[in-house]
């Protein structure tokens, strides 16, 4: 039962995949992977209390089991308590990508205490594209205790991680490492630097010119949009994440009919396909500059955004990057909102510029894009000053 429901959860059928666990665990299932699985269901269903309940519970059948006690930090920093989520969170070294990940460098680890004056430390990428944006933010942080700073990174990173200060190279993740006295994952950053919500490190900490887009654009307002997430078929539970943070381009015809507004696609991957796709079935979507063919790695990207007023996306890379821009942007969010975006709140301590329009209900699009375009449409009324205002 329980592999039923594991693969029912990869399906987004979420209430099928808790009678599954629940039928498991009563009929004799091991307890521990049985109340692991339903702590991470409950996260996907919205439900952080129920899932620390179920992780705990566990951890007390098999403390060394490392999955509850990540799903447990999950539930955590979703609720705020960052402290002891970041503690607990180290738990993802104990999981076996994360130790071999963390093998291949052959340095020590700096866990914060250590004293890296004149010292080099290399800080590496070790997600996705969107948490090392996110992240990055610390590298001035570690530079300021005199360390010599390395960053590892991807490459479509690699640009514009180069303007980030204090850092003195960036280099290419998994390419050859240079010698260093300590390694660094930059997840593990905040517990380095023991942070809480009153002490997260202000964005913006990244820049790019728009000078290249300053002549390209139409003028009056102008709004990038995202409108969907990176596909990862790989990862079932990631590629289940993946369908509830989307959404489809006609989705976005309300909004896309604001007057007066040019809408710019920052989408890349198959969903771009969708902007001829309209065209070509005849639903009269309102014209949008699909940009995607010039953005060919995030410093492209970060100089549009710089030549926007607005940045409306799903929870993606981009909307980091907005963020880390201090660029306005405001976030689509699903309900079972990722732990970053916490819970009962509007705006993020990570980005000050950003606003979230979250789901009231889980699939919910139409209601996050009605209250969407009542938004832009109060935006664009009160006129070429509220918009600058808000840009700056």
């Amino acid at each position: 039962m329980i592999n039923l429901g594991i693969a029912l959860q990869a399906q987004n059928a979420l209430g099928a995949a808790e009678v599954c666990y629940r039928e498991a665990l009563a009929k004799g299932a091991p307890p521990a992977a049985a109340h692991n699985n339903l702590g991470m269901l409950m996260l996907e269903q919205g439900r952080p209390g129920a899932a620390e309940a179920h992780c705990r519970e566990s951890r007390q059948y098999r403390p060394d089991l490392p999955d509850s006690t990540v799903n447990l930090a999950m539930a955590l920093l979703l609720t705020g308590r960052l402290s002891e989520g970041w503690e607990i969170y180290e738990a993802r070294w104990r999981l076996p990508h994360g130790a071999r990940a963390e093998a291949a460098w052959r340095s020590r680890r700096w866990h914060g205490t250590e004293p890296v004056a004149g010292k080099t430390i290399i800080l590496w990428a070790e997600q996705g594209f969107g948490d090392t944006l996110q992240f990055c933010r610390y590298a001035p942080l570690v530079a300021a205790l005199g360390a010599r700073v390395i960053l590892a990174v991807p490459p479509a990173l690699i640009r514009l991680m180069r303007g980030l200060p204090g850092v003195e190279s960036v280099i290419e993740l998994g390419g050859p490492r240079p010698r260093a006295d300590f390694h660094c994952p930059l997840m593990s950053l905040p517990r380095a630097f023991g942070t809480t919500l009153e002490t997260v490190p202000a964005a913006p900490y990244l820049d790019a010119d728009p000078a290249p887009w300053r002549d390209r654009l139409p003028p009056g307002p102008r709004v990038g949009l995202v409108w969907a997430g990176g596909e990862r078929p790989e990862k079932p539970q990631a590629a289940a994440i993946d369908q509830r943070r989307s959404m489809r381009l006609d989705a976005l015809a309300p909004l896309l009919s604001v007057p007066g507004v040019t809408f710019v696609s920052l989408q890349l991957g198959p969903p771009v396909a969708e902007i001829r796709q309209t065209v070509a079935y005849g639903n009269h979507l309102p014209a949008l500059i699909d940009a995607g063919p010039v953005l060919h790695d995030f410093a492209d990207t970060a100089a549009l955004i710089q030549a926007l007023d607005l940045v409306i996306a799903v929870d993606t890379a981009v909307a980091h990057l907005a963020g880390a821009l201090g660029k306005p942007v405001w976030l689509l969010n699903r309900f079972d909102t990722c732990w970053r975006w916490l819970l009962d709140r509007d705006g993020s301590p990570w980005y000050p510029s950003m606003r979230q329009f979250r789901q009231t209900a889980p699939g919910d699009w139409a209601d996050v894009i009605a209250r969407v375009t009542v938004a832009l449409e109060m935006r664009t009324r009160a006129g070429e000053q509220a918009w600058r205002e808000a840009t700056h």
